[in-house]
């Protein structure tokens, strides 16, 4: 009888966190000049901080659905962009639809 074993581990990101650059390259294990790519993809988006690069916790989310987006279905920057783009009007609309739901019911 063959065992499988998994282990899993992760952290937990609260939206107020906020990464320099070389802090969001370590938490997701990329290179900061995929970091600067990003950027100047418009993917991410970094606050000024006294003259240096922050990323909120959001930011680890996106760089990560990146990182899945390009290994798993080989999609380049630009293709991520668009694709990030639409995941997030999808997730908008189905928030609206749900309030529109929920005020239906109980009307």
């Amino acid at each position: 009888m063959t065992v499988t074993s998994y282990v899993f581990s992760g952290h937990v990101v609260e939206e107020e966190m906020e990464f320099s650059l070389a802090e969001l390259s370590q938490a997701c294990c990329v290179d900061a000049e995929w970091l600067v790519a990003l950027v100047e993809e418009g993917i991410i988006e970094p606050l000024e901080r006294e003259s240096r690069w922050c990323f909120t916790g959001p930011t680890v989310q996106r760089v990560r659905t990146v990182q899945r987006l390009q290994r798993d279905l080989r999609v380049n920057l630009p293709g991520a962009a668009l694709t990030l783009e639409l995941l997030e009007e999808i997730n908008a609309l189905r928030s609206q639809l749900a309030k529109f739901e929920f005020s239906e019911r109980n009307s």
